[in-house]
Parts: C-alpha cells; sequence; structure tokens
C-alpha cells in the first residue's frame, strides 16, 4: 500500500452566505454577477464557517476533531466526504472514502434494511455479488438478522446507525469518516464499533472522527485537531489535544 496521504486539506475555508434582506435585488445580483466578483461579494455578505484549515491523514492514522459546538468541525467533515466544497484553499482525497455523517443517509424508509445495504454498499463502489456476499456478515455486526426484511422507517435510530455502519465498514474503505454516531446505539454495539475501528486501522484505513467524546478520542485518535470559532487551536498528539 502506497504510503502517500490518504487526506490532504491545505489552507481550506468555508463561508456560508446568508439571507439578505434585500430580497429580489440580492436575488437579481446573484444572477447577474458570477465567478471571483459574486465569490468576494459571497465572502463578505457570509458566515465564516473555516478560516485557513490545514492538516494531512496518513494511512491507518486516526484524526480526532474537537472543539465546542459551532467551531466548524461538522462541515470540516462534510468537505472531506465531498458532501460540500471549500470556498478557499483544497481537499484532496486518495482513495476509496465512506462517511458516516447524517443518521440515516442515503436509507429509503419504505424498503427493507437488507435492500438498503445493497443498494448503499453498491453505492459504495461493491458489485451486487460481492455486497450480497457480504451481507450475512453485515447484518450480523448490526444485530438485524431478525429485522432484515423490513422498512427501515420502523428502525430505531440505534438501529439505523448500527446497520450504516456496518455497511460502510464492510466495503473495507481506505478513509472512513465518522461525525458522533458512534455515540447513538448501546454499550455492546459501541465496543464492536471500536474493535472494528481498530481493526480498520491495523489494515490502513485512515479515520477521520468528530466526537465531544474526549476519552474517547483520546484512547482512539493518534492525533487531535482542536477547532474554535473555526480556527485551529491545537494539531498534534491526541491527549495534548485533549488537555
Amino acid at each position: 500500500m502506497s504510503r502517500e496521504a490518504r487526506v490532504v486539506v491545505d489552507g481550506v475555508s468555508k463561508t456560508y452566505s446568508l439571507s439578505s434582506t434585500r430580497g429580489k435585488l440580492h436575488s437579481l445580483k446573484g444572477a447577474l454577477l458570477h465567478g471571483q466578483v459574486w465569490r468576494k461579494l459571497a465572502e463578505q455578505e457570509g458566515f465564516e464557517a473555516l478560516k485557513n484549515v490545514s492538516f494531512t491523514l496518513e494511512p491507518g492514522e486516526t484524526l480526532a476533531v474537537i472543539g465546542p459546538n459551532g467551531s466548524g468541525k461538522s462541515t470540516l467533515l462534510k468537505l472531506v466526504a465531498g458532501i460540500l466544497r471549500p470556498t478557499r484553499g483544497t481537499v484532496t482525497v486518495r482513495g476509496r472514502l465512506t462517511a458516516l455523517i447524517e443518521l440515516g443517509a442515503g436509507f429509503h424508509p419504505e424498503i427493507s434494511g437488507r435492500d438498503n445495504a445493497i443498494i448503499n454498499g453498491m453505492l459504495l463502489g461493491l458489485s451486487r455479488k460481492e455486497i450480497e456476499a457480504k451481507l450475512p456478515e453485515i447484518l450480523a455486526f448490526a444485530g438485524l438478522e431478525e429485522f432484515a426484511h423490513e422498512p427501515v422507517k420502523t428502525y430505531s435510530s440505534g438501529m439505523f446507525v448500527r446497520l450504516g455502519f456496518a455497511v460502510a465498514t464492510a466495503v473495507e474503505p481506505d478513509i472512513l469518516v465518522v461525525d458522533e454516531v458512534l455515540a447513538v446505539g448501546d454499550e455492546l454495539f459501541a465496543h464492536r464499533a471500536l474493535d472494528r475501528v481498530a481493526e480498520l486501522q491495523r489494515r490502513g484505513c485512515a479515520v477521520l472522527l468528530v466526537t465531544h467524546d474526549l476519552a474517547l478520542a483520546e484512547k482512539l485518535a493518534h492525533r487531535g485537531l482542536y477547532l474554535n470559532r473555526g480556527e485551529v487551536v491545537f494539531l498534534g498528539p491526541a491527549a495534548a489535544a485533549v488537555a
């Protein structure tokens, strides 16, 4: 396996445009102004969620992103996952990435857990034959064998998380992006999930984890990235970041 960095975040900033009281005039301006001029206006009138953030994530490394609510943690994960694009700077991702960011994202409520697992596995790059071969392992890990044929709209939040995590890790990703979902569910599943993450680390999977659980960050991560108001306060050993 190449030792090239799995994720490179270089000088990344993200600005969200705010609602304007100028109504149609603002909409007209948005329609008429393009490129650099409009971007600069959006930056002036928007909320800067991230400011000049840089880091790398190596194969087999886990980086915990910590900080208070509103510090830009989830925005950073969405940028790495490709859900958002940076306003400035670049995000480079090398390898297969799977993301667990929003509870139940990607699941169709009207179809069964089994069919959702197949569809999500195929979206993550496996063939139907490959994901069907992994289904017994996925359902067993999630503890959902008895409920595999039930529509996921009947699942609890914990069942959602277990199924999503089981599928995401069964595809053997190069990069795993996780936002707080390990905090949902029972203690037994939390232990199984941590064991699975440790197994992925040994295989060389890079893990980017957002958590408010500082003990988990210190236990699981090699390094910590402490954000506050969108800026990097500290980037270094996980224990030091927690302290």
